[in-house]
């Protein structure tokens, strides 16, 4: 019998947009593993390393520390539904577009949106987060750390400090960040912190890391007790505010990843290898080595770019280490420039959203592919499609001056 479809052969495409990247070898060759038993002593073993290794990746202490079945958002909406109760302040800090995804995911678990806007391509300074909280007096901050629609990343330091001073719980989506820029949760203040695989961390979307502080557990299981519904199961419809999700529910999914090990759901086997392979590569070489590499990375890249008399979009300071901006030169057509870099030069790169779609590309190298090599690759394809779309380009200047600020290795 002739089968429907073909077997499935994806393209061999180098991913530099802004996630997902290429996932690491080691990673996928984990992912092959046998599938076992959730239950099983080598399975909750393997959580149980897994846990440890992230608590090395988001540099806490946090016993709760944890992975969400699911992408990167998952983890978002896991924090948030089970953190939030209706009619709750929470401050939202919107430097693009992936804060007004935090304003939608509270809006949809009843808190009150008190956003903090800032100009995209700009960050909140800190007298404006103490500014907010002391007008709304929230329960709860959240905010991205590095926005990918905008390149750019917010400082958080201070913002935890100001946080724990007023006693207001600070969470954070590390998404675009977590194993390619500094962070640290314990140090910076941070309650909640959630990220995915997908970008520095080189693996494939499907997991999500997440931390929790022991003041933010203990929120989370005192709002859970006291919930009608939770509480009493044959409470009637109605008797009061319920946690809204099963699957994301924090309690119960502490309880799952606990030596007591309450079942909750099957877990995510191939998943599981993989967020435990991505993490024990980055924690071999060293979170500071590996946030030096990103940085590295992005000089190169910025410095590439920047010699192809291309505008960098955003500010040196608060540049994300992974994403790169670039303005689209008038009379370019970003669409075509897109397309020829995949189907000549199988290289991925991308635009942006909101105010920025059209305006700007995007130019990842993050995780795996935030080497030298795949710098210079995607510099060489970039200058040689410009040059051919009538782009007054140097031909050669990008990577003589990627490779002069890469430096001796």
């Amino acid at each position: 019998m002739t089968p429907m479809f073909p077997v499935l052969d994806m393209p061999q495409r180098l991913l530099m947009g802004a996630g997902p990247c290429n996932v690491h070898p080691r990673v996928l060759r984990a992912m092959a593993c046998d599938v076992i038993g959730q239950m099983d002593p080598e399975m909750t073993g393997c959580m149980d390393e897994t846990a440890e290794l992230y608590r090395q990746v988001f540099r806490t202490k946090n016993h709760h520390t944890l992975l969400i079945d699911g992408s990167a958002r998952a983890a978002i909406e896991a924090a948030l539904v089970s953190l939030i109760t209706p009619g709750m302040n929470v401050v939202v800090l919107r430097i693009g577009r992936f804060g007004l995804l935090l304003t939608e995911i509270v809006t949809r678990c009843g808190g009150v949106v008190c956003a903090v806007d800032v100009p995209w391509g700009e960050v909140v300074p800190p007298d404006r987060v103490r500014d907010a909280i002391v007008e709304h007096r929230p329960e709860l901050l959240v905010c991205v750390h590095g926005d990918t629609s905008t390149t750019t990343a917010q400082p958080l330091a201070e913002i935890g400090a100001v946080c724990r001073e007023h006693n207001v719980l600070f969470y954070v989506d590390a998404t675009a960040t977590l194993g390619g820029m500094p962070f640290e949760t314990d140090a910076w203040g941070i309650d909640v912190a959630t990220a995915g695989l997908q970008k520095c961390l080189g693996g494939p979307p499907g997991s999500a890391p997440i931390t929790m502080s022991e003041r933010a557990v203990a929120q989370i299981m005192a709002r859970r007790h006291d919930e009608a519904g939770i509480r009493n199961p044959d409470a009637p419809q109605g008797a009061g505010p319920v946690i809204r999700s099963n699957y994301f529910d924090l309690a119960m999914l502490i309880n799952y990843w606990s030596p007591e090990r309450i079942n909750h759901h099957t877990e995510a086997t191939s998943m599981l290898y993989a967020a435990r392979e991505a993490a024990l590569i980055a924690v071999e070489e060293g979170m500071d080595a590996r946030w030096a590499r990103h940085a590295r990375a992005s000089r190169a890249m910025v410095a590439g770019l920047l010699a192809m008399d291309l505008s960098v979009y955003g500010d040196d300071a608060t540049r994300m280490a992974n994403v790169t901006g670039v303005v689209v030169p008038e009379g370019c057509d970003p669409i075509r420039v897109r397309t020829l870099m995949r189907t000549e030069f199988e290289i991925e790169i991308v635009s942006s959203f909101g105010p920025l779609a059209g305006k700007i590309w995007r130019i990842g190298a993050m995780g795996v592919n935030a080497t030298k090599p795949k710098v210079l690759q995607t510099l060489g394809a970039f200058e040689a499609v410009l040059a051919g779309e009538g782009v007054a380009v140097t031909r050669g200047a990008a990577v003589d001056a990627a490779r002069a600020a890469w430096g001796a290795e």
